[in-house]
């Protein structure tokens, strides 16, 4: 019987290899010793298909972090490379107008590029916003704390109300490292499904159209923290109940109470506090006003700092105090003010 030739994976590479250069087939043998001897080249059939390792700058390390996540070597490096003149704008993205033509570009690609990845249809929105609110509790249909969320349970086991408007999922748990691998259905035809897709987001294909809204932060996997990335269907858009806070006109409706309280307090300290402003166009963002005694004007700074409250200090154009409170300042902190300008009125008069 005829020996059959040793082959591994690499059998055909070496013969092609030996077939195409001469010089490995000498004219003339030469033979050391008594007689040659076989030799073998051994070549492990467990490399064949080994994917390449991935580089990395030695600077650089292995982030294993659930959030903020690493992000992409060759995109950080883009983006280093664009921060100081972004694409021959001769200035920054942190520079340039968010209402520009050029930063507007970026939004418009960023949503364009995503659309492609997630074959998002024309009837969904995309937005980029700052941040996510919790505005109600909701009713926990399942939530997996007693088995510590190592399982996800079937779906024909949940209790799911038949008059909810929605149901909400989280598709992948951080902490516990539990995913949804498929999805349930609202126990409403009418209802939709939303999750909050955070962790799992961009990282496998999914049918957007089986949902009525998903949001993620972008600290996993697409970007920085700073940005939540919303995907809605454009017919749920707008149809929020009276009763819900959100709009500007919610943010007038805050702003007109903290503006009033302060300058309330203001206009009945019987002249110890000043705002020269007529009361017809005063400002609700900034509110300016003096002491009549100007000379308390540096103690007034100091015992506000104490109590944790700065930036109190006038322009120096006009002197006095100013207190700005914009949006995201809360009327617990023009409450507090109000409360410091009280007793300080009633310790020097």
């Amino acid at each position: 019987m005829a020996a059959t030739p040793l082959t591994t994976p690499h059998t055909p590479l070496l013969q092609k290899t030996l077939q195409s250069h001469a010089f490995l087939k000498p004219k003339t043998t030469f033979h050391y010793g008594t007689s040659p001897k076989p030799f073998s080249i051994p070549c492990s059939s467990t490399l064949q298909g080994r994917p390449p390792l991935q580089s990395q700058s030695r600077d650089r390390v292995f982030n294993f972090a659930d959030g903020p996540a690493t992000l992409p070597e060759n995109v950080l490096l883009k983006a280093q490379s664009e921060l100081y003149n972004w694409r021959g704008s001769g200035m920054s993205v942190m520079e340039m107008s968010h209402r520009g033509k050029d930063f507007r570009s970026i939004i418009e690609k960023a949503e364009s590029d995503l659309r492609a990845l997630l074959n998002i249809p024309e009837e969904y929105a995309v937005l980029f916003l700052q941040e996510a609110k919790k505005y109600c509790k909701p009713k926990v249909v399942w939530n997996g704390k007693l088995e510590n969320y190592v399982r996800v349970p079937s779906f024909d086991g949940l209790e799911l109300s038949p008059n909810a408007k929605y149901l909400h999922i989280c598709a992948n748990e951080t902490i516990y490292g539990t995913e949804f691998k498929n999805y349930p259905v609202p126990g409403n035809p009418n209802g939709v499904l939303v999750a909050d897709m955070s962790s799992n987001f961009c990282s496998k294909p999914v049918d957007v159209t089986k949902f009525g809204l998903i949001n993620a932060g972008a600290q996993k996997h697409v970007g920085p923290s700073g940005v939540c990335i919303v995907i809605v269907r454009k017919d749920l858009i707008g149809n929020a109940q009276e009763i819900t806070p959100g709009g500007l006109k919610e943010v007038e409706k805050k702003n007109e109470m903290k503006a009033g309280v302060l300058y309330n307090a203001i206009d009945e300290s019987k002249g110890f506090y000043r705002c020269p402003v007529d009361k017809s166009v005063r400002s609700l963002m900034n509110v300016p006003f003096t002491l009549e005694k100007s000379e308390l004007e540096g103690e007034f700074l100091k015992e506000a700092e104490k109590e944790k409250m700065v930036q109190l200090k006038g322009h120096r154009s006009v002197g006095g105090m100013q207190a700005s409170i914009y949006n995201a300042m809360p009327l617990a902190g023009v409450e507090k003010l109000v409360s410091f300008m009280k007793d300080f009125q009633e310790k020097h008069t």
